[in-house]
């Protein structure tokens, strides 16, 4: 039950991956891990879910002209595995709050570029620097989320992550895709 951080950008590939865009009202299924290898080569691995975000930012060469930036949480169905032998729904929960997690991050990501990002000037002055600071916390969130409840194995402590990630959630609700 480990996560993946997709490094600084997720790069969208329709031919080799199948994605799924975050969706409050879209829980994932087991049938949604079709990986068929192991990544981590951990044998007490039960799943892995591979997961982040996308951008993609219309720009000028005018720097005054707005800037127009588009984020998507994902889930990559092709990256995702999991071990059917073991896989049960207490397990899928820890899962799908791994791709919550990646949504609560782009919706930080969401947020401080409306307020901070009004035209192209703006984007090529401060787009880098908050996208890599949301991307490092969305990192260090999901490590210490994996360590804390042991991957989640233990279950009061996953009862408190799975409180703490829907209130997050309800508090940047403002910032969901929409």
């Amino acid at each position: 039950m480990k996560f993946f951080l997709i490094g600084f950008v997720l790069i969208f590939n329709i031919v080799s991956a199948q994605n799924i865009n975050w969706s409050e009202n879209q829980k994932l299924v087991w049938d949604n891990f079709k990986s068929k290898t192991n990544n981590l080569g951990g044998a007490t691995v039960v799943a892995y879910t591979h997961c982040g975000w996308e951008f993609s930012a219309t720009t000028s060469s005018d720097p005054k002209v707005p800037v127009k930036i588009n984020i998507q949480t994902v889930f990559n169905e092709n990256k995702s595995w999991k071990d059917v032998k073991r896989i049960n729904d207490y397990v899928l929960v820890h899962e799908q709050k791994h791709f919550d997690i990646a949504e609560i991050h782009a919706r930080k990501l969401r947020k401080e570029v409306s307020e901070k990002i009004k035209t192209t000037a703006d984007y090529n002055k401060f787009f880098k620097t908050i996208y890599a600071k949301i991307a490092s916390e969305y990192k260090s969130f999901q490590a210490d989320y994996d360590r804390v409840t042991e991957h989640g194995m233990n279950k009061e402590k996953q009862a408190e992550y799975n409180i703490l990630i829907s209130e997050e959630l309800e508090k940047l609700k403002n910032y969901q895709k929409t």
